[in-house]
């Protein structure tokens, strides 16, 4: 049976990079993952900004990333703002080349008095697609330390998946590293595999970024 990677976004940068002190290398990192577990298909599930961007969850297809690029590009002209979400648009268009297939949600604003809250909400869209697959795969990586995993991940290894987590230890829920047991993998330890390092060469020719 094939091996799925169900990757946090949220998770692994809040709770990964953050905390680590240095910046994953995606490539590097499907690299790793490909060898290291036999994975086949890695979702990445993360949100995204649009802006005014037209989209609808109702469509039932991706975001336009290239579409939304174009948007955001010219806003940029009024706002340097937009610089940043720009390059992470960028970078997920650089995930998918890759071969990463992407999840994307638009993020939205809530706010509770003065306090400004974004979110993005991909944690039912993973879920979902961990049931949604079962029948693909025999083996899952999943890359969170969010204890609201928790009842999905006991349901796989219960009708028979093995399951390993791969997160950053420290920002993983304490029930996460208890149930993975000897099938629990820290981030901390793979700094020398996964680290970005700029090179000059490889960057000239790479039109997006490898990280944000």
């Amino acid at each position: 049976m094939k091996t799925y990677a169900f990757i946090d976004a949220s998770n692994l940068f809040y709770g990964g990079e953050k905390s680590l002190g240095w910046k994953i290398d995606y490539r590097k990192l499907l690299k790793y993952i490909k060898k290291q577990y036999g994975v086949s298909k890695a979702y990445y599930y993360g949100g995204v900004e649009l802006y005014g961007f037209v989209y609808s969850p109702l469509d039932n297809k991706p975001i336009d990333l290239l579409g939304l690029l174009q948007h955001l590009t010219h806003k940029t002209k009024e706002n340097e703002y937009f610089l940043k979400q720009v390059n992470r648009v960028k970078f997920y268009l650089k995930l998918k080349e890759f071969g990463y297939r992407l999840v994307l949600k638009p993020v939205k604003t809530y706010k509770q008095g003065k306090k400004i809250t974004k979110k993005a909400n991909c944690d039912v869209d993973m879920t979902f697609d961990m049931m949604r697959y079962l029948s693909e795969y025999g083996d899952a990586l999943v890359m969170t330390g969010d204890g609201d995993f928790l009842p999905v991940i006991q349901h796989l290894r219960k009708v028979g998946k093995k399951v390993t987590i791969l997160a950053r230890g420290e920002r993983t829920a304490k029930e996460i590293r208890q149930f993975a047991g000897g099938d629990f993998r820290d981030f901390v330890r793979l700094e020398g595999e996964l680290r970005y390092e700029k090179d000059k060469k490889r960057s000239g020719h790479t039109k997006y970024p490898l990280h944000v």
